[in-house]
């Protein structure tokens, strides 16, 4: 991972500990739903955190396909014109 790919799961970490209540350990392999028990509405509020931090828009179509924190990373930094 790079640099800039920590910096981004790290503040993704940051965003997600508010909606992380069972305590489970942030991995970049961590399934954002199902790992975390998050039910959709806490994703959306998740996602509108990120995009608010990074300002960028994530389409559904996109959202739907991103399971992990290291999937997210991906988006975040595509969509900010960091990613390959």
């Amino acid at each position: 991972m790079s640099s800039d790919s920590q910096s981004t799961y790290a503040v993704l970490c940051e965003l997600l500990q508010p909606f992380n209540t069972a305590g489970v350990s942030l991995q970049p392999t961590t399934d954002i739903s199902t790992d975390l028990n998050i039910d959709s509405v806490s994703v959306m509020d998740f996602v509108m955190e990120v995009e608010d931090r990074f300002d960028i828009d994530i389409p559904l179509n996109v959202l739907s396909e991103t399971r992990t924190l290291n999937d997210l990373v991906s988006v975040v930094e595509a969509r900010a014109g960091k990613g390959k």
